[in-house]
């Protein structure tokens, strides 16, 4: 069942990746749900580095300036990960952060 919740999270991101690129300049999509799912489990990594490195306050869910530029700079150095799939501008990550925090405000990607 955990496997399940795990799956169904990353779909779920994998889609809000997709309305981000709608919604967003500077940051592109590529490969359509496969891309974005690959893209949603890079930014889950490098997500989960940065706060094994940096601690849990950094963690955008805390919903302060400081989550929320690491949401930012986790974003950007995606595309560097996975070039082909990800494409990120400077501008982009920070716009693409501000609306993946107000779509996780709406529908959550955590599973509570």
């Amino acid at each position: 069942m955990q496997w399940v919740g795990v799956l169904v999270r990353f779909v779920v991101s994998a889609l809000v990746l997709i309305v981000v690129s709608w919604l967003s300049p500077g940051f592109v999509v590529r490969g359509g749900f496969v891309g974005a799912l690959i893209a949603a489990v890079v930014i889950a990594v490098l997500g989960y580095i940065a706060e094994a490195l940096l601690g849990e306050r950094i963690s955008p869910q805390s919903r302060g300036i400081v989550g929320f530029i690491v949401a930012a700079v986790v974003i950007y150095l995606a595309q560097f990960i996975i070039p082909g799939l990800l494409s990120v501008s400077l501008v982009g990550a920070l716009i693409s952060a501000f609306i993946i925090g107000l779509i996780d405000a709406v529908v959550p990607t955590v599973l509570r």
